[in-house]
C-alpha cells in the first residue's frame, strides 16, 4: 500500500474553522525533519509522486537589441 495515499481514519477529526487549534503548537514541537518530511508529504498526494519528481526546466533565450 502507498503510504502517502493512505490515510488513518481513525487519526482523523472534523472541527469548526471557529475553534481554537493546537495545531500550531503541535508542529513548533516537532522537529525541522518532521516538518519538512509532512510539507513533501502533502505535496505528493496533492500533486502526485511524477509531477512532483520532475525538475525544473531551464530555458536560455538571447535577446537581440538595437544598437544605439
Amino acid at each position: 500500500m502507498d503510504s502517502l495515499n493512505h490515510i488513518d481514519k481513525s487519526k482523523v477529526s472534523t472541527v469548526s474553522l471557529h475553534d481554537e487549534s493546537d495545531e500550531k503548537e503541535y508542529w513548533l514541537k516537532r522537529t525541522p525533519e518532521e516538518r519538512l518530511f509532512m510539507v513533501e508529504t502533502l505535496r505528493r498526494r496533492n500533486f502526485g509522486n511524477a509531477a512532483t519528481s520532475k525538475r525544473l526546466q531551464r530555458i536560455l533565450t538571447f535577446a537581440e537589441f538595437p544598437q544605439g
